[in-house]
């Protein structure tokens, strides 16, 4: 394909790089939520913008690659030293499984995670997120592409175009952490809408949004103050969905065990569909709205006119899908509040049982006077719980009675 590969290096040393090159290296600092990707994005940028080589001879979007790996590597070497999974016990004893058992061989590790797969994907709500979670995704992969390269056929030059697009991640790590704190703001006042009232609001603003910033603003380099208070309102706004709804809820419709399956598996169909996002953007560009490369890229009057052909591919990728993730997201209002109770009642069901397993062995550990006590108390744990178990199924009837 002809968009994004054309290069620019025969215009003057100020356009060494090419389109690929910056936009690949703005595609560093898509979708993740990491710490390192937050890290990496804004050096990404920088990096990438460099105009000519380093006295070494490598060129700067090839440092934007290693600074990233080497940033997620020492990420990952942090998890390794410094994380602790309370579910695991890190002393030296011989590996156990949760009940005291020998620790389950692959195979049946695999059996584990096959039967937690077709448990989750069997969620009405999982499957909504999916839908929406494709859809919404597929913005931020096309913006992310090609968001540096329409910067710079406008006319901004690398450096610029760096500040810009490092003012626009920032604002969405900003937007992730308000859109957090609004989410369970949100949830204490409305458990059963108030996490996907803030989705829908997050994503249908990023329509009005993309219009100002790629229909609205004039295609004037001049213009970057104006550019970068759109993106960072941009960022902030269209950033909540994951860290305000997504997460939240995933962690609430499965039980404790099953939550690394629901993240693994929701990203999976994400990453996976929203790849399609940039090759389907350069076919708008070009086919649609008239993008005519430039293999010498010796017109400016051209560089302007293929800006706007990108724009317009660009918003026709924001608007439209984020338009069907806000309509998505309204069918959470019937699913989500059935599959958290149901969650909830499968979690307490869970821990009743392992409760009387744990009574039950005390019991048969005791003797005479102990064991009396200890039979005295698990039956009082146990009306206790069968009441908290008795409420619960009582509040989903009322619920789905009315």
């Amino acid at each position: 394909m002809a968009l994004g590969s054309r290069s620019w290096c025969h215009r003057s040393s100020h356009w060494s790089p090419t389109p690929r090159t910056t936009a690949r290296a703005a595609q560093l600092s898509a979708g993740c939520s990491s710490p390192a990707v937050s890290v990496s994005s804004p050096a990404a940028s920088w990096a990438c913008c460099w105009r000519r080589p380093r006295s070494s001879g490598i060129a700067g979007w090839r440092i934007a690659f290693h600074l990233v790996a080497v940033i997620s590597v020492a990420v990952g070497a942090l998890n390794w030293f410094f994380s602790v999974d309370p579910h695991f016990s890190t002393g030296g004893d011989v590996a156990v499984g949760p009940g005291g058992d020998e620790k389950p061989g692959a195979r049946q590790v695999v059996e584990e995670m096959i039967a937690e797969a077709k448990f989750v994907v069997r969620i009405p709500t999982f499957q909504i997120f999916v839908a929406q979670g494709v859809s919404g995704s597929f913005p931020w992969s096309a913006l992310s592409s090609f968001a540096a390269m329409w910067l710079e056929l406008i006319g901004f030059s690398h450096r610029s175009t760096a500040v810009l697009m490092t003012i626009f991640w920032v604002a969405s790590s900003l937007g992730g952490l308000i859109g957090g704190h609004m989410g369970d703001a949100l949830a204490r006042r409305y458990p059963d809408a108030g996490r996907i009232v803030l989705s829908q609001i997050s994503a249908g603003s990023a329509v009005p949004l993309a219009a100002v910033l790629l229909l609205g603003l004039p295609d004037d380099p001049s213009t970057g103050v104006v550019h970068g208070v759109v993106f960072f309102v941009m960022g902030v706004f269209i950033s909540w969905n994951g860290p305000a709804t997504n997460f939240p809820i995933f962690a609430e419709i499965v039980p404790e065990k099953s939550r690394t399956s629901i993240y693994a598996l929701d990203r999976s169909f994400e990453t996976v569909l929203s790849s399609f996002a940039p090759p389907i953007v350069g076919i708008l560009a070009q086919r649609v709205y008239g993008y005519r490369p430039d293999d010498k890229g010796m017109s400016p009057q051209l560089d302007r006119e293929n800006a706007t052909s990108l724009a317009k591919a660009l918003y026709t990728a924001i608007a439209i899908p984020f338009t069907i993730c806000t309509a998505i997201y309204s069918f959470l209002y019937c699913s989500y509040p059935r599959d958290r109770d149901r969650a909830r009642m499968q979690s307490l069901a869970e821990s009743e049982l392992q409760q009387m397993e744990r009574e039950g062995s005390r019991l048969e550990d005791g003797d005479g006077h102990g064991g009396s006590t200890a039979d005295h108390g698990f039956k009082e744990s146990s009306a206790e719980a069968e009441k908290d178990t008795a409420k619960l199924l009582s509040d989903v009837e009322k619920r789905q009675i009315g």
